[in-house]
């Protein structure tokens, strides 16, 4: 894998876009808990930042896949910043509210056109290895981040977290400013049919690729868990665990500890692992680890052993995410990539915003316990069905199972693939020589 010029800046970039997103959702919601006490309006709050992720996917994809990605990227996290600002001047709900939905209508673009490039990047046989690097990258961000937000909520309040986020987007949009040698470019080709048609090139992916077919009912099983853990998450720590501002903060953050071992191993040990079955054992692991951090307090509410709990848990979900992630970015040729992502992310939003809200609304009737037990059961659930959906031939690697769509610095030129196979799912595509082809941002770590 390529460390030098593009992936390396792209790697870099990305931490400090996901520190800042990793103080803003952090410091944001325990703002509005604080202010209300109520789950339902901090619910509320995280479903309206997520509702333009939903909105802006058609958008998102088209900008992926019809201009400079490394552009689109720079300009999106340069906007980030500048729709942080208003913070400054009060955390009214209103203003928290309008704040929430723009960083989420600029993240619903930089997410699909970021996780667009790596491939173009290093080729398809090393993306499941910087998957693992940007897990690695994603974790160190999420423990930066997430305590930053809760300390300095804690300390000062929104006030310097909106300075620390504001100066690591910049930070972002200075490091992609530079163009990547042309890599990032998209085909001539592409885009030349009309926007709607465009689109639903992308959407009919879905439709034609037992893979995505796969991913998709899976994603909506842990996506919807992700959207309760948001919401039960803050009402655990602080209402069963007895934790103060700083330890959401703290346990949030930790699983970072978990997902820095998962990273590492993707990007060495496990790097040729098939993404299905690495999705598929991420979440039905992180479900189990799940069941047994909410049943914890039966035992002990000692903050300790959770911090311990929590960092463990973060390993099975970048697990998870990467698998996935390597799913959507190897099933598609390099002029649909932008679109499949942003169908995918937005579905993930979609179905993480119905969590949010049916943890809001039910909380105070089947009590928590017992959301906090169906969280971990859809985990298992979407791990089991993906362990079944993706069938038997998943232990071979991209290098082996079929050749790259993409390799380094290419510009986007479609390739035949006869065997048309993202790894482990040959028996799910028939006859279709090369037409082939997916959120917390990412379907990435929930306890």
């Amino acid at each position: 894998m390529r460390w030098r010029g593009g992936f390396g800046r792209l790697w870099l970039a990305a931490f400090c876009s996901e520190t800042a997103e990793w103080m803003l959702q952090v410091a944001l919601p325990l703002h509005v808990y604080a202010v209300t006490g109520s789950a339902a309006s901090t619910a509320a709050t995280m479903v309206l930042g997520l509702l333009p992720a939903v909105v802006l996917s058609p958008v998102a994809g088209l900008l992926a896949d019809r201009l400079d990605r490394r552009l689109v990227a720079c300009l999106a996290c340069a906007g980030q910043a500048v729709v942080a600002l208003p913070l400054l001047e009060g955390g009214s709900l209103a203003v928290v509210y309008v704040v929430m939905g723009a960083q989420a209508a600029l993240a619903a673009i930089v997410e699909p056109v970021r996780t667009a490039l790596v491939p173009q990047l290093v080729g398809d046989d090393a993306v499941t290895a910087a998957n693992g690097m940007l897990g690695v990258n994603a974790n160190l961000a999420r423990l930066a981040g997430a305590w930053l937000g809760g300390v300095l909520l804690a300390l000062g309040g929104l006030v310097p977290v909106v300075v620390g986020a504001a100066g690591a987007l910049v930070a972002a949009a200075c490091l992609l400013a530079a163009p990547f040698g042309g890599v990032s470019r998209v085909p001539e080709a592409a885009g030349r049919r009309g926007l709607v048609r465009d689109w639903l090139a992308g959407l009919a992916e879905f439709r034609r690729d037992r893979a995505l077919r796969v991913t998709a009912v899976v994603l909506a099983f842990v996506s919807t868990a992700q959207g309760m853990f948001v919401v039960l998450f803050v009402v655990f720590v602080t209402d069963v665990l007895g934790g103060s501002e700083a330890d959401v903060g703290l346990l949030r953050g930790v699983q970072a500890l978990g997902g820095l071992a998962a990273g590492l191993v993707l990007a060495t040990l496990a790097r040729r692992a098939a993404p299905g079955k690495l999705f598929a054992w991420g979440a039905l692991t992180l479900g189990i680890c799940s069941a047994v951090i909410w049943n914890g307090p039966h035992v002990t509410t000692v903050l300790g052993v959770y911090v311990g709990l929590f960092a463990v848990v973060g390993f099975p979900g970048v697990l998870s995410g990467a698998g996935s992630q390597a799913v959507l970015q190897t099933a598609t040729a390099p002029e649909l990539t932008g679109r499949v992502l942003s169908t995918a992310f937005a579905g993930t939003a979609a179905f993480t915003a119905l969590g949010m809200l049916l943890a809001g609304a039910l909380t105070g009737v089947v009590g928590l316990p017992v959301l906090l037990d169906a969280q971990a059961a859809l985990h298992i659930t979407g791990g089991l069905v993906a362990l079944a959906g993706y069938g038997g031939r998943r232990a071979q690697s991209v290098r082996n199972e079929r050749p790259a769509r993409h390799t380094p610095g290419q510009r986007g030129v479609r390739r035949r693939d006869p065997a048309g196979v993202v790894p482990g799912l040959a028996a799910g595509r028939r006859g279709r020589g090369g037409a082939a082809v997916g959120g917390d941002r990412h379907a990435g770590p929930a306890a």
